[in-house]
């Protein structure tokens, strides 16, 4: 097998003082940070088993050590309970440690003293299985929690009963109370102190001035604890002018590179969250970023900067239709690392499909409490996000997972570091040239990162590009030579790095994780391409024995100021995937490194497999429950995996495919299915109606237009569901306005149409649903209605001025295999 990747591209240079840039980017982070300091009000807390969590002014600790959350949302009430572990474990895989949940009022007493926690609400049982698989859990109790649900949460019947909501007045307090306590028997002995996964909880959400002020926020804290709600942390959204107390809670921020609540019709200006500002948040960014209330933004900074709701893709509203791609919501997070953030959060990190209710349980402009902004889609909430609304691994997952193994590595040494910027900023949002930069460091040492991408905004390939990094006792030149940062990147790079004794001055690769591999330790780095992958190691601390790990040994001596650049190695394996270099430090001990492409470290996988940390790479999705791996993928030539290091053995119904590099390959074998889709339409669409208007946009389609639409009746083959292998998504390719599926009355999902194909799950549908047939229903697209498409989805009109056309029907497999070692 061949690779495109070639060790030409691997320098490795022994430190001596660099030649000097015509004009590298400065930043001054000399002067070390001081130290953190202690919060004036009680957080933290201590496991049965002796296990301590805390917070100061900078950063979380555990047990003592800097620790980096990486926190992503799943809604368990809106995803089947039979498939929460496999989704909790493909999360898990991704590299998120902690879930956050919102608890939805109204998904649990819909009808006032009945309170439902059965089922897909079984709020326990979620809980329990974050724990097993040793995750943490932040609950976000409300009670208004928004997420585009019906009344932000809220039952209808408190609407009509309590018009004082989110307030001290009494009987929405006592119902408030009510729930709560519902919650706190729920989750009973599942907190940090009684040895389980909950360690943070979020009261309310997006609480602005008035109502009850301070006083309230209190109230409901007061409340939690009351219900026995008992957690290390308790965290409130510091955005959008939020009140928050000054005690006991710490506030938490966000960052959306796409809105899909703006009433623009068009596309957006440069989103702010692709520039490094130490501004927290969002909202508080003017054009030429800076603050727009520089008090608003001073009275957060005895608080770790925290994020709880980084845009992990976007949902869709009926009046506007984003497209989102994965380095819209990876760089924006690469971006607030380099602003200085301690604990990164996703909103949303999966995908679901709100339950079934005695309404439509959705977001709307009509919604009995009138706080509706926005029509959304009435049962789908796949948000774009990372893992789909049916679990499907989408794009972003694999460029999130990259930043998230560094954090989980690594994150301990950068909590700790703060952020610096350049002497030479971005003049405002609109600026394409200047370089976007910024620097974490701690005086000694240090991570630059880079960000040269903006979603819909080309920016200017930067040409002799170099870094002057200032620390306390010398400059750091990156790289020693100037390199040119390509339109569309992002990256971190690091700065004297400790690699077991041998110090990395610096490398123009992103350092990616590290697996300990015996008693040796081996450094995995990639390569974005067009940055040639320089790593300058310090001479004092090198012993000089150099072995390049696919079969060409090369040997060196060298001295404090000695240089050796290699160039052009070459194996003779004929493959350099997983190229690795071994170096030796003064004091003896061996260290590895290894070099991969992007394409690669976005296919990279660190897990425990057959009792041993692995690396894995594969272009399947992966995840394990420590026993068994499980490979996903829509080409079923793709449910392959490399190992570093190699299994003992040859799993059952896998061969061994011989050595790539420092990776060992094993394959199975998955026969392609392919099953045809019987597609006809059993109605045409009666003449369209105009949308119409609410309160801010186009008021999206009721129930009973759909009596207008277009129907289409779907059978597929008796046995779709009988494959033990393979998981069949229905992809509907269509144009128009909005389209349901059902199966007979009951109405099972819904979509707004953007562009791409629309997919749904089939294993949602029972075996007699299916044999019986479902019906697709679609509204036509009005050239007059007034909604925002992608370039990419916009539809010509005809003279009728609607546009209603299936184009395919198909199925689409999702191919699995297990790997048991």
């Amino acid at each position: 097998m061949k690779h495109s990747f070639r060790c030409a591209l691997f320098a490795l240079t022994v430190f001596m003082p660099a030649f000097a840039a015509a004009d590298p980017i400065t930043i001054d982070a000399s002067t070390p940070p001081a130290a953190p300091t202690p919060l004036n009000f009680a957080t933290g807390g201590k496991s049965p088993d002796g296990h301590e969590l805390a917070v100061n002014s900078r950063y979380f600790t555990l047990d003592g050590k800097p620790f980096f959350p990486v926190m992503g949302e799943f809604h368990f009430s809106r995803y089947p309970a039979n498939e929460w572990e496999d989704e909790i474990l493909k999360m898990k895989a991704g590299g998120i440690n902690v879930l956050s949940v919102y608890i939805f009022w109204l998904h649990h007493e819909e009808t006032k003293g009945q309170f439902d926690w059965a089922g897909q609400k079984d709020l326990h049982k979620f809980v329990e299985l974050c724990g097993k698989h040793g995750l943490y859990v932040w609950l976000r109790i409300g009670p208004w929690d928004h997420g585009e649900a019906r009344n932000g949460g809220f039952p209808d019947w408190l609407v009509a009963e309590v018009s004082k909501r989110r307030s001290n007045d009494p009987t929405y307090l006592d119902y408030v109370g009510k729930f709560f306590n519902q919650i706190g028997a729920q989750v009973k002995g599942q907190f940090w102190k009684d040895g389980g996964p909950i360690i943070g909880v979020q009261v309310e959400n997006e609480y602005h001035p008035g109502s009850g002020g301070l006083e309230h926020m209190e109230t409901l804290l007061q409340l939690a604890h009351t219900a026995g709600i008992d957690a290390p942390f308790y965290t409130a959204t510091g955005w959008d002018r939020a009140t928050i107390p000054t005690t006991d809670f710490l506030p938490v921020f966000g960052g959306y590179t796409e809105q899909f609540w703006s009433n623009s019709l068009k596309e957006l200006p440069p989103n702010q969250n692709f520039f490094f500002t130490h501004i927290r948040a969002e909202d508080n960014v003017m054009g030429d970023l800076s603050p727009k209330n520089p008090g608003y933004n001073n009275k957060y900074d005895g608080y770790p900067f925290l994020t709880a709701e980084m845009g992990g893709g976007m949902a869709i509203a009926y009046h506007r239709r984003p497209i989102m791609y994965a380095d819209d919501s990876t760089a924006a997070a690469l971006v607030k690392l380099g602003a200085g953030i301690t604990g990164l959060g996703y909103y949303m990190y999966h995908g679901g499909t709100n339950p079934d209710g005695l309404t439509s349980l959705q977001e709307t402009q009509s919604q009995p409490d009138r706080a509706g902004y926005n029509d959304m889609e009435a049962k789908s909430y796949d948000f774009q996000a990372p893992l789909g609304e049916f679990g499907q691994f989408h794009p972003t997952f694999f460029s999130m997972k990259v930043i998230h193994q560094f954090l989980n590595d690594f994150g301990s040494q950068l909590a700790p570091m703060v952020s610096y910027l350049p002497d030479q900023m971005p003049a405002n949002t609109t600026d394409v040239s200047t370089p976007r930069v910024a620097a974490r460091a701690d005086g000694k040492s240090g991570f630059i990162f880079i960000n040269n991408y903006q979603r819909n905004y080309l920016l200017d390939e930067h040409k002799d590009f170099q870094v002057a990094l200032k620390l306390a006792d010398e400059t750091v030149t990156v790289p020693a030579k100037p390199t040119t940062i390509p339109s569309g990147s992002y990256m971190i790079w690091p700065v004297n790095l400790d690699l077991d004794g041998v110090k990395l001055k610096y490398a123009t690769a992103e350092l990616v994780c590290k697996i300990a591999d015996g008693n040796m330790d081996t450094f995995i780095f990639s390569a974005w391409p067009g940055v040639e992958p320089e790593f300058m190691i310090d001479g004092k601390g090198f012993a000089g024995n150099l072995s390049l790990g696919a079969g060409t040994l090369k040997q060196m001596s060298v001295g404090g100021a000695a240089v050796a650049l290699l160039n052009g190695l070459s194996s003779d394996k004929g493959s350099n995937k997983g190229m690795s270099v071994g170096l030796i430090s003064s004091s003896g001990k061996s260290v590895k490194v290894v070099v991969l492409t992007r394409a690669e470290a976005l296919n990279l996988y660190q897990m425990n497999i057959g009792g041993q940390e692995r690396l894995l790479l594969s272009p399947a999705g992966l995840f394990t429950d420590g026993k068994e791996l499980h490979l996903s993928s829509r080409d079923p030539k793709n449910l392959k995996v490399e190992i570093y290091p190699a299994l003992g053995k040859v799993p059952a119904g896998f061969k061994d495919a011989g050595l790539d590099g420092i990776f060992e390959q094993y394959t199975t074998q998955v026969d392609e299915i392919k099953t045809p889709v019987a597609l006809s339409q059993s109605k045409p669409a009666a003449p369209s109606q105009p949308a119409k208007v609410g309160r801010r946009t186009a008021l999206e389609p009721e129930d009973a237009d759909f009596d207008r639409a277009g129907v289409w009746s779907v059978k597929v083959p008796a046995d779709v569901l009988a494959h033990a292998n393979a998981k069949p998504i229905l992809e509907v390719n269509y144009q128009g306005d909005v389209a349901r599926i059902y199966a007979g009355s009951r109405f099972a999902d819904d979509n707004f149409y953007k562009g791409p194909a629309w997919e749904i799950g089939l294993w949602r549908f029972t075996p007699e649903e299916l044999a019986k047939g479902l019906d697709l229903k679609i509204l036509p697209l009005r050239s007059d209605t007034k909604l925002f498409l992608e370039k990419s989805a916009q539809v010509t009109f005809p003279e009728s001025g609607e546009v209603l056309n299936v184009k395919d029907v198909s199925i689409a497999w999702e191919y699995e295999a297990v790997l048991k070692p």
